[in-house]
């Protein structure tokens, strides 16, 4: 995973101003997959000041075409060769981090998204996520390797997307943010079941969700990856088309295949903490693969099929039990009473942290009470992992890519 120092590339930062302006991006994207034209970085510019500047100045482009189209060039520095595109995410501090994508792992995953799915040539992709996260920037490449334009609309309402089946979509990615608003409507269902393939990643999707989500008969699949990864390489349990997943020891589970990324911007100490070569078991000795190690714990079931537990740094330890936030939050997804919830750790001076229920209850008026929460959870888990607080809430926060805003939910 290294590159010549001496072969540079220049970087070119894009500020879009949310989903409706992707096809902005598809000629600068299109020209950096294919070599002659700069990598890009793009930057959501319905961010504040203060973190757009940090991103400027994390990366150094040598130009930034701002919203208006406007070009303002730069004495940035340069990108390793072999990038085509850096996504900017934040790490543990809020400090910005780049993971840094190759064009044959971005072309890699869209042309084994495209056979999985049974997309059509010709068939168009609904954007409707922002293209500063990979799960929206994928669908861009996705229609690229199509030969086709994207429908781009500003909102994921039922609206928009009865406007964009109307105009050709055939295939639309969302979070679950985005599919439980859609569920909550006679016309977002109806939109929903009209697209040939909806791709729900980028989050824990409740399994009560899912169930409501088949039964309307919308062709729902459940995705799992990371920017890391060029977006989901495990479509409903089952790894892409060359992708391979396995769990150590510790239970974390590791990534292999041709969807990986390059390495983080400037990073080598932390690009050598996660990627790392092994040999596979039935590869020729002296032919190593490479592996991304994920901060999610898990396992294969019976089947062979992923199931992703939940992070490693989510765990809550309580008491000195160790409880998976993600597998008691799939518990009360069926709890009467229970619209919408997110379990989170909070600090509690004689366990060390509690186990705390934020629920959106379906009637406010007659909220699951904590009681019933810990009998049902009780029913499928320890004792140890049934909530010691209920929170209830309007609404889930939620971050700017569609997840649980988890920090915020911690803090109350």
């Amino acid at each position: 995973m290294t590159t010549n120092p001496r072969n540079r590339r220049p970087l070119q930062a894009i500020l879009l101003n949310g989903p409706a302006d992707a096809p902005r991006l598809t000629e600068p994207l299109r020209a950096a997959l294919a070599g002659n034209g700069p990598a890009i970085l793009p930057i959501d510019a319905g961010l504040p000041a203060t973190r757009i500047a940090a991103l400027i100045n994390a990366f150094q482009p040598g130009e930034l075409v701002e919203a208006d189209g406007e070009r303002t060039g730069r004495s940035g520095g340069r990108v390793a060769e072999d990038t085509a595109v850096i996504i900017g995410t934040s790490g543990s501090t809020g400090a910005p981090k780049g993971v840094e994508l190759g064009a044959p792992a971005l072309l890699a995953s869209a042309r084994a998204s495209l056979a999985r799915v049974g997309a059509r040539a010709g068939e168009r992709w609904l954007a409707c996520l922002p293209v500063t996260f990979v799960a929206g920037l994928q669908v861009l490449v996705r229609s690229l390797e199509s030969g086709t334009e994207p429908v781009a609309v500003a909102a994921g309402d039922a609206e928009s997307l009865s406007s964009a089946l109307q105009a050709g979509a055939a295939h639309v990615s969302v979070v679950p943010t985005q599919l439980a608003r859609l569920m909550g409507s006679v016309a977002g269902r109806n939109a929903l079941a009209g697209f040939s393939s909806v791709l729900v990643g980028g989050a824990a999707a409740a399994p009560g969700l899912l169930e409501q989500v088949r039964t309307a008969g919308v062709r729902a699949v459940i995705t799992y990856g990371m920017s890391e990864t060029c977006g989901g390489c495990v479509y409903d349990g089952v790894p892409l088309d060359g992708v391979s997943v396995r769990a150590g020891a510790d239970e974390r589970l590791r990534i292999s295949g041709p969807v990986l990324m390059n390495r983080y911007y400037g990073r080598p100490d932390l690009t050598s903490s996660v990627l790392a070569p092994r040999t596979p078991a039935g590869r020729p000795s002296g032919s190593p693969d490479v592996e991304f190690l994920t901060s999610d714990l898990g396992y294969l079931d019976d089947c062979g099929r992923v199931v992703v537990r939940g992070r490693a740094d989510d765990v809550i330890n309580t008491g000195g039990h160790k409880v998976v936030p993600g597998e008691v939050a799939a518990a009360l997804s069926s709890c009467p009473g229970v619209r919408d919830v997110v379990v989170v750790g909070r600090p509690d001076p004689e366990w060390g942290e509690r186990v705390t229920a934020v629920i959106v209850p379906t009637d406010p008026s007659r909220p699951p009470t904590l009681e019933l929460v810990r009998m049902h959870v009780r029913s499928a888990l320890p004792r140890y992992a049934c909530p010691s607080e209920v929170v209830l809430a309007r609404t889930i926060p939620v971050l700017p890519s569609g997840k649980p805003d988890l920090a915020r939910l911690r803090l109350g």
